[in-house]
């Protein structure tokens, strides 16, 4: 019989890091507005969890983050202006951010580390089971991660990681997690987690990406974590801990994902998400492939 739990309603985001694999570009722009294609990187990873049913969203900021507060409100000047000129179009873009979500903030202060971020959300989620969303990680919204997390999580309790299959010889640039199977071919039970192991020491190429669906029980085990590696309070060793004794907060499991996923984090892959997306786009797409398979041609 499947359990019933409570419903998931609230999505973290933290969003206080410095971006500084993109300066100068995010010298005075938070590294979260830069442009994929022609929305900021931020409103997808919003997007995303209102198509899973979370329409409440806390983003957890730090210093230069005002532009994300902005671009979720509502700008009257502009709209006014677009109103005016008759441009629909561009108007209800403009109004789209503001329209997805109640959107909340807080600020972390001190930069220790993602779980300190996330406990930075505690006042504000409370006793409820909730999402945090990493803003680096762009899912495509054509595979559902997110939602197939909280179905895991409403049937299971406890907390549900998102997990995806890397080459050994890159596990020590993730949290890894050890696993075993369930009746479910994309779910596994998880009973252990290393913080970037080295690979010789990984105890599977299970890598955690960045989606999480926690059970509140985290908070307590993150004020009494210590920071770990790299001086950071790392919300990997207090899922370690849940995994560990699931009396504290029922268990951990892992939603194995094997959909499309862009690391806006890194410039490489900053770079391809642009490219690919707007391949795919139907108004861009047409001439932008052509314009695409004329200058590879060129250059090879």
């Amino acid at each position: 019989m499947t359990q019933s739990h409570p419903r998931i309603s609230k999505a973290v985001i933290p969003a206080a890091g410095l971006g500084t694999r993109f300066l100068p570009a995010t010298k005075a722009t938070p590294k979260e507005m830069l442009p994929v294609v022609d929305k900021p990187a931020i409103q997808y990873v919003v997007e995303e969890a209102v198509s899973a049913g979370l329409d409440d969203v806390l983003m957890v900021t730090g210093r230069n983050k005002r532009p994300l507060e902005d671009h979720f409100d509502r700008n009257y000047e502009l709209e006014s202006a677009l109103q005016k000129k008759g441009d629909a179009g561009r108007l209800a873009k403009v109004q789209e951010s503001s329209d997805l979500a109640t959107m909340h903030y807080v600020r972390q202060g001190d930069p220790k580390g993602l779980g300190h971020a996330v406990l930075c959300a505690a006042p504000h989620v409370g006793h409820e089971p909730f999402a945090v969303l990493l803003g680096d990680d762009l899912i495509d919204p054509r595979d559902p991660l997110l939602k197939r997390m909280v179905e895991v999580q409403e049937q299971h309790g406890g907390s549900v990681i998102a997990l995806m299959e890397v080459a050994p010889e890159q596990i020590h640039l993730y949290g890894c997690a050890a696993v075993d199977p369930t009746a479910d071919s994309d779910v596994v039970k998880v009973h252990d987690l290393v913080e970037k192991p080295a690979a010789a020491d990984a105890p599977s190429n299970y890598a955690i990406i960045g989606r999480y669906v926690l059970d509140p029980h985290i908070f307590d085990i993150l004020r009494k974590t210590e920071p770990g590696r790299g001086g950071e309070i790392q919300l990997t060793d207090a899922l370690q801990q849940l995994a560990a004794d699931e009396k504290v907060g029922g268990p951990v499991h892992g939603v194995v994902f094997k959909g499309r996923r862009y690391d806006t984090g890194d410039r490489g892959d900053y770079l391809r998400a642009i490219v690919r997306l707007a391949c795919e786009r139907e108004d861009l797409g047409p001439d932008f492939r052509t314009w695409l398979r004329s200058y590879v041609a060129e250059e090879m």
